[in-house]
This record gives structure tokens, C-alpha cells and sequence, in this order.
């Protein structure tokens, strides 16, 4: 089949279905006041050696706040956290956190001033870089924003590391699929690929 977007051909966009898993970037950010904010985004992801992306639909305060404080850090959402991570990405009234409504605790970031989330096996401090309009053909106002942050520091639990190596299948981050999918990484999924030589 063939799906054109402007026609709707299915009842659901395949687009996140098929560009999938896709990490998640679970974003704590604190606005110049010193309010917080934790969210989940899908759209996320290393876009270079020590560079970081997430996509907001809107200008949503983990946007806003990474600009007010030029500064995120991308939590990582792991099996353990998956109802957390849920909760954290309700609308709750002005003012009431996510931290304390998804039952986490902040740990202090090393480089940046929003906290990490400690219960979090891992956490990358960034510093904001540029917010980027996605302006859609035809141009018009953008509904989704680029935001991306250069890497500043790396929190990592001393319990996944082994001979210099982060064991991600330990870690069991989960990934984002589309519809309500999500997918997670295990030791038992993991497979090793060497590039042919002088291979990019």
C-alpha cells in the first residue's frame, strides 16, 4: 500500500511506527525563577558526538525553560521508571510538579542547574545551544520546535559500567514505538556488528 498524508489512506499516521524504537528523552528543566519541569519526549535523539535534540509539539515549558536557563538534562527512562516516566507527561495545573507526581526525587546535575532525576540510572547534562522552528512546506507558523543542547557532562550508575563500557541492555531503557508501543532493550537483544574495513 501506499500512504499519502494529505488523503489519510489509515485511520493512525504510520510514521511513528515505522521510525521506531526511538529513545526517549525524559527532559528536566528549570525556567530563570527556579521552577521545574520534567517531561517525556519521543523525538529525541544524539544528533552528533556531543550534541542532543528533542522536538516539542508547541512551546511546552521544557522548551521554555531550557531557553530561560540555558541548560537541560535528558534522564534516562528505563523499565523500572516506565509508570514514572508515564505520569511525568500528564498536564498538571500551573505550579504543581511532575517530580512529586510521578513519586521521583532531583539529584543535583554537576554542570548545569536543573536537577537530574536520582532515581535515574543515567542523566546528560546539556547545555542549551539553539531552539530551531520546524517551518513546514508552504511556510505558515511552525507547530514544532528543535530544541537542542551540546553535552556537558554524563551522570552514569556505577552499577552499569564495567571495564570502561556502559552495559546498556542492563540498564533496560525503554523506547518509544507508535500508537501506545513501547519497546525496551535487554542483554538478550543485544547482537555485536563489525563495519567492513575502511567502512564510514
Amino acid at each position: 500500500m501506499h500512504y499519502d498524508p494529505e488523503n489519510r489512506t489509515l485511520p493512525h499516521n504510520p510514521l511513528k511506527a515505522l521510525v521506531a524504537p526511538r529513545p526517549i528523552g525524559w527532559i528536566s528543566a528549570m525556567s530563570r525563577s527556579g521552577r521545574l519541569n520534567l517531561a517525556p519526549y519521543s523525538f529525541f535523539n544524539a544528533v552528533a558526538d556531543d550534541m542532543v535534540a528533542f522536538s516539542s509539539s508547541g512551546r511546552k515549558d521544557a522548551m521554555t525553560f531550557a531557553e530561560e536557563g540555558e541548560a537541560f538534562v535528558c534522564n534516562l527512562a528505563t523499565y523500572d521508571l516506565r509508570e514514572a516516566m508515564n505520569a511525568s507527561s500528564a498536564a498538571l495545573p500551573r505550579g504543581e510538579s511532575e517530580f512529586d507526581f510521578a513519586g521521583l526525587t532531583t539529584a543535583p546535575s554537576r554542570k548545569v542547574r536543573p536537577p537530574r532525576v536520582a532515581e535515574a540510572a543515567a542523566a546528560i547534562e546539556c547545555r542549551w545551544l539553539q531552539t530551531v522552528p520546524l517551518v513546514p512546506l508552504g511556510g505558515g507558523e511552525p507547530a514544532n520546535f528543535l530544541v537542542i543542547g551540546q553535552v556537558v557532562s554524563i551522570y552514569i550508575d556505577d552499577r552499569f559500567v564495567a571495564d570502561g563500557r556502559v552495559d546498556t541492555g542492563a540498564m533496560r531503557p525503554i523506547m518509544r514505538g507508535g500508537y501506545f508501543d513501547y519497546f525496551t532493550a535487554t542483554p538478550e537483544t543485544r547482537f555485536e556488528m563489525r563495519r567492513p574495513k575502511g567502512g564510514g
